[in-house]
C-alpha cells in the first residue's frame, strides 16, 4: 500500500490541482462553493443543470480546467441531507471523494469539507471523519502483486480486491474546513483507529502460510512498539494451565499453538478493573477430520477473524491512549488433519475441569475459546468480557453478511454495544440465550457435547461458551459473516475488512473512558 499525506487547512487555502467539493440535497452549496461558482461566471451550476446533478448522495460531476479557478478539475458529490448524518456517513463521503479523486489518477487533490448543515457534528469532526473514509478506502493489501494496475495490460475488475495504485497516484490530500486545528485534533484518534482496522485487514488477508500461530503472536509482541505490554503463552504454559481444549485443536497441526495477552492500562487508577476482549484466532481451518468440502476452503485463512479485531482494537486503544485498562486476549491455534489430530468422539478436560466430547472438529473455535474464557476470569477477574468469533455458518443463514449476532447476559452490555454499533455503522443483532440451548448440548459421556445438533448453530454454540462464564457480564459477537468477504463499501474494499474495531474502540470511549 502506498502512501498518503492526509493534511488540513482553512477553507482560504489554496486548492490543489484536483478538488472535491460536496453539495447537499436539492443542489445546497456552501459558501465557499458559491464563491468559487460566482467567480467562475456560475459555471458549477450550470453544469450541474446540464447533467442534472441534484446533490443526491453517490452522485457527482466534473469540470475541467474550468475558467478563472486555477484548477485543472473540480468534483461536485452529492452529500445529500447533511444535518441527518452520522459518523459513519461522513466517513462513507470521504471514500467516496477518495474514489472520485483516484480514478483521475492525480497525485495531489484536496477535499472542501464544508456544508450548509451538518447537525450536532462539528466542522472540525467532520473533517476528520472524511479524513478516516479516506484512509479506509485507500487501503489495498499487495505486498504479494509483482505488478502494479495496468503493467499486464489490464484493470482490476469491478468490485475487485484493490489492486496496486499506480505511479501516478493520489499521494497527498488537503481536507480544507474551518476548523483546521479541531481538525487534526480529532484526525489523531481517527488515525489509530484506521491504523487498528488496517492491521486486522492486514492480518485477515495473509495467508496461512505466512501466518501461523507462532507468526501471529510475533506480530502481537511488535505492538509493545505503540505502548502495550504484550505476554506469550506457548505450549509448555498451555499444558501447565491445562487449556486442554484449546491444545486439542491445534495438536494435529505442526505449527505449535499459542495464546497471546495484550495489557494497556490507561485508566487513571491502575488497579481498576480491566475490560476484557477476547478472539478466536484459528489461522486455518481444514475443519480436523470433521473435514470441510474443498471449495471455497481457501477462505479459512480468515477464521482469525475475531482474534484479528481485538488486536487491532488493542492497538488502537494503545496509539490513542485511552483511558481505560483492557487486556485483549487471542486463542492462535491451526486445525489440520494428521496422525495426533482430535479424532470425533474424544473426550477432554477443560481448563474450568468440564469436560467436554467432541463431536465434531469442525466445530473448533467455541473450544479455543473456551479455555481462553475461562483463563481470563480466573487471572483478571475482569469488569465485563467481549469475545469476537467466525464462530458458525449458521449465523450468515440468519443474518447475512450484513449483521453481526450478538448473545449477551447482561443488559446493560448488549444495550451499550447496540449503542456502539449504530454510531459506527457496523451492524448487530442480539440473538437469544436460553436453557433450551444448554439442553441441546448437555452431554451423554461427557459435561457438555461440542455441538447441539441441525437447529440453532449459533445459538447453541453461544451456549457451549456461556458454560464457561462465570458472573461476569459478558458478549458474545459472532463475526462470521462480517470478518471476511463481507459487503463492499465506500469504506472497504478489502476482503479482510476489520469488522470490530471500530464498534469495540466506540464502545469504549462511549461507555468505559472517564473524562
Amino acid at each position: 500500500m502506498s502512501a498518503l499525506e492526509i493534511s488540513f487547512a482553512p477553507l482560504n487555502a489554496a486548492l490543489e490541482p484536483a478538488a472535491v467539493a460536496f453539495s447537499g440535497g436539492e443542489l445546497s452549496l456552501s459558501d465557499t462553493v458559491k464563491a468559487l461558482n460566482q467567480k467562475c461566471g456560475g459555471l458549477i451550476l450550470k453544469a450541474a443543470d446540464a447533467s442534472g446533478f441534484t446533490g443526491k448522495t453517490k452522485s457527482s460531476f466534473e469540470l475541467l480546467a474550468p475558467s478563472k479557478l486555477d484548477i485543472g478539475r473540480l468534483i461536485v458529490a452529492g452529500a445529500g441531507k447533511t444535518a441527518q448524518l452520522s459518523d459513519t456517513d461522513w466517513a462513507m463521503l470521504g471514500g467516496y471523494a477518495y474514489a472520485q479523486i483516484t480514478t483521475r489518477k492525480t497525485p495531489r487533490a484536496c477535499v472542501l469539507a464544508e456544508f450548509d448543515d451538518t447537525g450536532d457534528t462539528k466542522p472540525g469532526e467532520v473533517a476528520a471523519l472524511i479524513g478516516l473514509g479516506v484512509l479506509l478506502r485507500h487501503y489495498s493489501f499487495t505486498k504479494y502483486k509483482t505488478k502494479k494496475n495496468g503493467e499486464d495490460g489490464s484493470a482490476a475488475a469491478d468490485g475487485a480486491e484493490n489492486v496496486p495504485p499506480a505511479a501516478d497516484g493520489l499521494q497527498k490530500l488537503v481536507i480544507l474546513t474551518s476548523e483546521p486545528d479541531k481538525a487534526r485534533a480529532a484526525f489523531q484518534r481517527q488515525q489509530a483507529v484506521a491504523n487498528g482496522i488496517m492491521l486486522a485487514r492486514d492480518l485477515v488477508n495473509e495467508p496461512a502460510n505466512v501466518l501461523g500461530p507462532v507468526e501471529f503472536a510475533e506480530r502481537v509482541k511488535e505492538l509493545e512498539a505503540v505502548g502495550l505490554d504484550v505476554e506469550i503463552l506457548d505450549v509448555d504454559a498451555l499444558t501447565a494451565l491445562k487449556m486442554n481444549t484449546l491444545l486439542a485443536v491445534g495438536q494435529g497441526s505442526d505449527r505449535p499453538s499459542r495464546v497471546a495477552i495484550m495489557h494497556w492500562n490507561g485508566a487513571k487508577s491502575k488497579r481498576a478493573k480491566p475490560i476484557c476482549f477476547v478472539g478466536k484466532g484459528v489461522v486455518f481451518d481444514t475443519g480436523g477430520y470433521s473435514i470441510k468440502p474443498a471449495g471455497g476452503m481457501e477462505d479459512m485463512k480468515g477464521d482469525m477473524g475475531g482474534a484479528a479485531a481485538v488486536v487491532g482494537v488493542m492497538s488502537a486503544l494503545a496509539e490513542r491512549k485511552a483511558n481505560v485498562n483492557a487486556v485483549g486476549i487471542i486463542g492462535l491455534v491451526e486445525n489440520m488433519v494428521s496422525g495426533n489430530a482430535t479424532r470425533p468422539g474424544d473426550i477432554v478436560t477443560s481448563m474450568s475441569g468440564q469436560t467436554v466430547e467432541i463431536l465434531n472438529t469442525d466445530a473448533e473455535g467455541r473450544l479455543v475459546l473456551a479455555d481462553v474464557l475461562w483463563y481470563a476470569q480466573e487471572r483478571y477477574k475482569p469488569k465485563l468480557i467481549v469475545d469476537l468469533a467466525t464462530l458458525t455458518g449458521a449465523i450468515m443463514i440468519a443474518l447475512g453478511k450484513e449483521y453481526a449476532g450478538l448473545f449477551a447476559n447482561d443488559d446493560k452490555l448488549a444495550g451499550d454495544l447496540l449503542s456502539a454499533s449504530k454510531a459506527t455503522g457496523e451492524k448487530l443483532w442480539r440473538m437469544p440465550l436460553d436453557k433450551a440451548f444448554h439442553r441441546m448440548i448437555d452431554g451423554k459421556t461427557a459435561d457438555i457435547k461440542n455441538i447441539g445438533g441441525r437447529w440453532a448453530g449459533s445459538c447453541t454454540a453461544a451456549a457451549f461458551l456461556e458454560r464457561f462464564i462465570k458472573d461476569t457480564p459478558w458478549a458474545h459477537l459472532d463475526v462470521a459473516g462480517t470478518a471476511m468477504d463481507s459487503g463492499r463499501s465506500e469504506i472497504n474494499t478489502s476482503w479482510g475488512s476489520g469488522w470490530g474495531v471500530r464498534l469495540l474502540d466506540r464502545f469504549v470511549a462511549d461507555h468505559h473512558e472517564k473524562a
